[in-house]
């Protein structure tokens, strides 16, 4: 008799005042809030992917734009499991929002929620499905890695490139039968022919990383990695270093620029010549800026065909012809180099390059003499 009072009071009208005493409406919302959540953050990853479908020229969006070999295949991996993340978050939430459903319109009808039959099976179906997705992505993902690992035929072109806090050293040696130089910051590349870079780092760990083009690979001190890249069409494609080494990092770029065979040849050409001397005679003001460099700036920096040959900062031998300087801080025009020279510590603070005091005599002769270096 006792036992039937108490299935009684639980009966019916009573069941709906007792549930909100034990916690099941505390639950309940608990859980729509949660679900509430999740579609709040798959609306926002499908909000994600419209911006960054509007901003597919933005030179480190690889997610809908890849310019050569080695960055498409990533870039489809990165789609596909995109695709199927979502997925699995649209049925979850679907199947929630059923579970939720049946259970609020239960206890909105003072009925009991029966226990479901074979729910083992489910489990096991889940299990297995979940199971082969994850299997087909990672041989996905294993056969995407392998496909990139190296170039389709042998590389036309062999160059280093050395990472510097907080700047990029690049080398091309006459391996492959072109001349050898040095600049730095801005890497020729001719269009879709597969180039290696050997990648090393003077300093702490770099990552060497071109979106459109390829991947990112990691300059580690002591170690040299290896990597390769090609475009397919002409044009400039931003690189960052992706691996945080410290205050500069965010502005530690550079550009790879891609071009037909002739117009790169014509560029490696040039730049392996020395600068054009300057001559008294002909340009006073230039020679006494040449002066004023040999003795401020030669300690750090190299410009062949002067007594300028340091090694600890970027060849400046062809400043001129450069798109950027400091690393991709600052377009390359007349203002901003001077303002560089004098005023690095504010524009990159700890950085090596000191800011140097010069009277207004002394900025006009640098200036003329920079303006000869292309």
């Amino acid at each position: 008799m006792q036992s039937k009072a108490i299935e009684a009071q639980y009966d019916g009208a009573d069941l709906r005042d007792h549930a909100p005493a034990v916690g099941g409406g505390v639950v309940v919302r608990a859980v729509v809030r949660r679900h509430a959540l999740s579609a709040l953050l798959l609306l926002s990853g499908l909000a994600s992917i419209a911006v960054a479908a509007d901003a597919r020229g933005a030179p480190l969006n690889y997610f809908l734009h890849a310019a050569g070999p080695a960055a498409a295949p990533t870039m489809h991996l990165g789609w596909a499991l995109t695709a199927l993340s979502m997925a699995v978050i649209a049925i979850v939430a679907v199947l929630l929002a059923i579970a939720i459903a049946r259970r609020r319109r239960a206890q909105s009808d003072g009925t009991h929620v029966p226990g479901e039959t074979g729910a083992l099976r489910w489990i096991y179906i889940g299990t297995g499905i979940s199971s082969v997705l994850l299997i087909a992505a990672l041989a996905y993902t294993l056969v995407t890695l392998d496909s990139v690992a190296a170039p389709p035929r042998a590389p036309s072109i062999i160059l280093t490139v050395t990472a510097y806090d907080w700047w990029w050293k690049v080398e091309y040696s006459d391996a492959d039968g072109g001349p050898a130089l040095a600049t730095a910051n801005e890497i020729h590349i001719p269009v879709g022919e597969p180039v290696k870079i050997v990648l090393k780092s003077a300093d702490v760990i770099h990552a060497f990383w071109v979106p459109h083009l390829a991947g990112k690979t990691q300059t580690i001190p002591g170690q040299i990695n290896e990597q390769w890249i090609q475009a397919d069409a002409p044009g400039v494609y931003r690189g960052q270093c992706s691996q945080f080494c410290g205050a500069q990092h965010a502005h530690m770029a550079f550009e790879v620029i891609a071009q037909d065979r002739a117009a790169f040849d014509a560029w490696r050409s040039a730049q392996a010549r020395p600068a054009v001397p300057v001559s008294a005679v002909e340009n006073g003001l230039a020679s006494r800026g040449q002066k004023l460099f040999i003795e401020r700036c030669a300690g750090c920096h190299t410009v062949r065909g002067t007594d300028a040959s340091g090694a600890q900062a970027p060849d400046l031998t062809h400043l001129d012809t450069r798109r950027l300087i400091a690393a991709g801080a600052m377009t390359n025009t007349r203002e901003h180099q001077l303002d560089w020279i004098q005023h690095a510590q504010r524009i990159k603070p700890d950085s090596l390059m000191p800011g140097i005091a010069l009277t207004t005599d002394e900025t006009a002769a640098l200036s003329a003499y920079l303006a000869t270096l292309h």
